[in-house]
């Protein structure tokens, strides 16, 4: 089964359950279609039952280290709320929820799951970036009740995309910081990053917070007064605290440096194979690598090991190796 069996009580403020056994109720997982075709989760289920298909054996490995991970690293966790699933996007005509990470394509996949449901005649890449990400575009899984949200987890594919995190955190520096479109961003955080960060700041940067250093973006991360004084932004919140992957069951972790591949692999399950999904030209891997390097150069041996403990669930949990470019002994 792709989803576990948890057997619990569901109170209506508090979600103390939102994993459940696929299949238990296959007429669920059809009446979104009007019971004439499978629905996505039914197709990845006859997809595991296949040897045949490397991709799909691709994401079972990726959905079986995650259920590990989660059992060897977490003991007791906190109940989730239908607000603590806000990142998760429902597609009630396909029978999808995919939980968005920002600076993991999310935008793309926001206009994806528009152009399903009929916006931008049908084409993904006639959808503006501002209007795929406009409050309401999409319901979230948060507007549901808890009876509603437990009968999509029930009956739906659950997807998220995850990233390396600190070319994610890089990319989220970059993006928001070091570009000069960002001036919104750089005004919210940026001074609250100098205010706090460097003694004898210039007016203009205090007034602005528009040239603020890797080191301090990184200092601001690590300094205890940020999470007591609001939770992260959704730019560099950790993957596993927007999406909860251990809590909620996951059939698809797709990810960036597999972008083109994972992308056509959730919208074949989707029946949507003619549907292209619209992935700009990506720099190899080895440059996004290198960026990355560069940022961290020369950020200390001592700040690399803190950020990383502070990533560290979301480089076990998706299976990433400690970037070769950290000094961490």
């Amino acid at each position: 089964a792709l989803h576990q069996c948890c057997d619990t009580t569901l109170p209506m403020v508090t979600l103390l359950s939102l994993c459940s056994t696929a299949f238990e109720n296959r007429a669920l997982g059809s009446i979104w279609f009007g019971g004439e075709r499978r629905s996505p989760l039914q197709m990845l289920y006859d997809l595991d039952q296949n040897p045949s298909s490397p991709l799909a054996e691709v994401h079972r490995q990726r959905r079986d280290l995650l259920r590990r991970t989660c059992s060897r690293l977490t003991r007791r966790q906190h109940l989730l709320r239908p607000e603590d699933l806000r990142h998760v996007l429902v597609d009630d005509a396909h029978g999808l929820l995919y939980c968005y990470v920002p600076k993991v394509a999310c935008t793309n996949w926001k206009r994806v799951l528009l152009a399903l449901s009929g916006r931008g005649r049908g084409d993904p890449r006639a959808i503006p970036a501002h209007e795929a990400h406009a409050p309401g575009s999409l319901p979230s899984l948060a507007d549901f009740s808890p009876a509603e949200i437990n009968r999509r987890l029930r009956a739906y594919l659950t997807f998220l995309f995850v990233r390396e995190p600190f070319e994610r955190l890089a990319s989220a520096y970059r993006n928001k910081f070091a570009r000069p479109y960002s001036e919104a961003f750089q005004r919210r955080y940026g001074t609250r990053i100098v205010r706090r960060l460097r003694p004898g700041a210039r007016p203009d940067a205090l007034a602005q917070g528009h040239d603020v250093h890797f080191a301090e973006f990184l200092g601001y991360l690590l300094d205890p007064r940020t999470r007591r004084e609001e939770p992260f932004n959704e730019h560099w919140e950790r993957a596993h605290t927007l999406c909860h992957p251990c809590r909620l069951r996951y059939d698809v972790v797709g990810k960036f440096e597999t972008l083109a591949e994972d992308a056509a692999f959730v919208l074949d399950l989707v029946g949507e194979s003619g549907l292209s999904f619209p992935a700009p030209p990506r720099p190899k891997a080895a440059a996004v690598r290198d960026q990355a390097a560069r940022l961290f150069q020369d950020i200390s041996p001592f700040y690399q090991r803190r950020l990383f403990d502070l990533y560290r669930m979301d480089f076990l949990l998706f299976n990433y190796s400690a970037p070769s470019y950290l000094r961490l002994r």
